[in-house]
């Protein structure tokens, strides 16, 4: 799969699960990738990891956070919710005229099956106001489980996409066409409220129903073939 455009993609505290799981499936569609890191040489091994999978011919990076920021043309957010804020002061000056696409969903443990929102609205919105408005920050990606990434098997969930404008959440949804997923126009920055907290109505049927990895399909609307 070659994506249509080629972008330097830097994936900001993304040596958890959920951020090698995008960088695995962003490098193998041709996509630069540098996975972000506090710690150098945690990156480093993130990046190691991830080339294992992929083979001898795709390159991921690792780098400190501030380096995998300031080297790439899209930053991906993939941090926990407590470290968010801090983290979006911190890639502020790196972000301007650039895309930010924001995973993250605020989660306060221990009640993480229960919807709590930031004063903002939600996370994006909390990045948006702090990174401006040279920043087009776009949620995405926050309904999916890590579990389906790393492995090559099509996933039976949508992404639904908003925030930004018009054109930078195009930017996004090729992406997530290139990560081999389904992605959906959801509008503005404000709808990002009901996209992250779906991520605890979902975190609450796996508890619920014993299962690992819950999702969402939109219907009623016809698919590419």
């Amino acid at each position: 799969m070659s994506p249509q455009k080629t972008y330097t993609i830097g994936i900001i505290g993304g040596t958890g699960k959920e951020g090698k799981g995008l960088a695995y499936r962003w490098a193998k569609a041709g996509h630069r990738i540098t996975i972000g890191s506090r710690q150098e040489e945690k990156a480093k091994a993130a990046a190691q990891e991830v080339m294992e999978l992929l083979g001898a011919d795709h390159l991921v990076r690792g780098e400190a956070n501030e380096v995998a920021a300031q080297e790439s043309d899209i930053l991906v957010l993939t941090v926990p919710y407590a470290a968010h804020a801090e983290m979006c002061e911190r890639m502020k000056p790196f972000a301007q005229g650039k895309i930010i696409i924001d995973v993250t969903v605020p989660l306060v443990p221990p009640k993480v099956t229960r919807v709590q929102m930031p004063p903002e609205g939600s996370a994006t919105q909390q990045a948006q106001k702090i990174m401006g408005e040279d920043v087009q920050v776009v949620a995405a990606f926050q309904n999916i489980s890590y579990e389906h990434l790393l492995n090559d098997e099509e996933v039976e969930c949508d992404v639904l996409v908003c925030g930004g404008n018009k054109e930078a959440r195009e930017v996004v949804l090729q992406l997530v066409e290139d990560a081999g997923l389904v992605g959906w126009n959801a509008g503005p920055v404000e709808n990002a409220v009901v996209v992250e907290g779906l991520t605890s109505i979902l975190i609450g049927l796996n508890k619920q129903y014993g299962v690992p990895s819950s999702g969402i399909r939109i219907t009623g609307i016809p698919r590419k073939s």
